[in-house]
Order: structure tokens, then sequence, then C-alpha cells
């Protein structure tokens, strides 16, 4: 039933649902909507409990519980929220980041490999919209370990050629400074 301002009454166990959807959406880094037709309760299971080792989470709702949430979280902007409402058609289950998002794309992507399942619809990531082909970008990153190993390693470079520079130098001087040795030994 409506209520003046035109907002649907819910029933206290579906407000809670409701509340407890909002603090996931915000508590996210990244979400992503998809169409989880097809698979099995194991198959989700599995999911769940995969992407709850990368902190993240796989929830299946009714699509007006999620619209409702969407709309009491402020994350989002107004252009964004209506394109995602707008996906929010046939069966519909939501992937929370809360930790490391790429991470729990990865997991998810890894999941859609083996099973061909779930379809993405679209998603929430960096506070942008991203679709299908963001989500595939994404999870071809490398991780997170690798890319701050990298950058380490981008960092160092520069600091061990000036070392390397600045000890040639020394190596050189000790290397005539031998010969000379050897020279003098030589002769006497």
């Amino acid at each position: 039933m409506n209520d003046k301002k035109g907002s649907t009454k819910l029933n206290p166990r579906k407000t809670d649902a409701v509340s407890v959807l909002s603090d996931k959406f915000g508590k996210a880094k990244a979400m992503f909507l998809t169409d989880y037709r097809g698979l099995t309760h194991q198959q989700l299971e599995t999911l769940k409990k995969g992407l709850k080792k990368v902190e993240g989470e796989f929830v299946v709702a009714k699509n007006t519980l999620l619209k409702i949430a969407m709309q009491k979280n402020a994350k989002m902007e107004n252009a964004s929220m209506q394109k995602l409402e707008k996906e929010l058609k046939n069966p519909t289950a939501t992937l929370f980041a809360y930790g490391d998002e790429i991470a729990a794309i990865k997991e998810l992507a890894n999941f859609i490999k083996t099973t061909q399942l779930p379809k993405i619809k679209l998603g929430f990531f960096d506070g942008k919209l991203a679709n299908e082909a963001d989500f595939k970008k994404l999870a071809s990153l490398p991780s997170r370990e690798v890319l701050l190993s990298m950058l380490v390693g981008q960092l160092k470079s520069p600091i061990s050629g000036l070392h390397y520079a600045m000890s040639w130098n020394l190596r050189k001087l000790v290397t005539v400074l031998g010969n000379i040795k050897d020279k003098k030994s030589a002769s006497n």
C-alpha cells in the first residue's frame, strides 16, 4: 500500500531486509548486479564461500527491495541510480566487494569462467557505472599484491641505476689501483 508521499510501505521484515541491504550498499567499495538464473543452490553456496574469503558477498534479494535500498544510499548520483534501477528485471543477485574490489571481481570472474553464470548486468565501481566489458577488464587486472610489487620495482629502479652509476667510479678506481699495484709488484 502507498502512503501520501508515494513510497511503498513495507512490513517490518522487509523493512529490516532493506536496512541490511542499504548498509551493504553503504559499506561496499564496488557492486555488480547479476542475473543468476540457472545457478544451482550448491553453485550459489560455493560462490558465496569463495567471495567470503576475499571480503565479498553475493546477495540474492527481491528487485523492489534492492531498488529501495539503492535509493536510501547516497553514494550514487541520480542518473547512475536510474540506470541501475532499469537493470532490476528478472531475478537479480548483487556482488558486494567490501575489501579489495579487484579480488572480489576476480573471484566472480573465475566462477563465471567455469559455470558460464551468472550474467553481469551493470555495476558501480570507483564512483562510476561499470558494464560487463568493464567487469571483464577489471577481472583481467593483476592482483593488488602484484601491482604493489610492480610499483616498488618501478620506484626502486632509478635508485638502483643511481647506485650503479655512483659505484662504477669507485670500481674503476679500485681496478686502476689494483693494476698499479700489480705493475709495481712485477717491476720489483
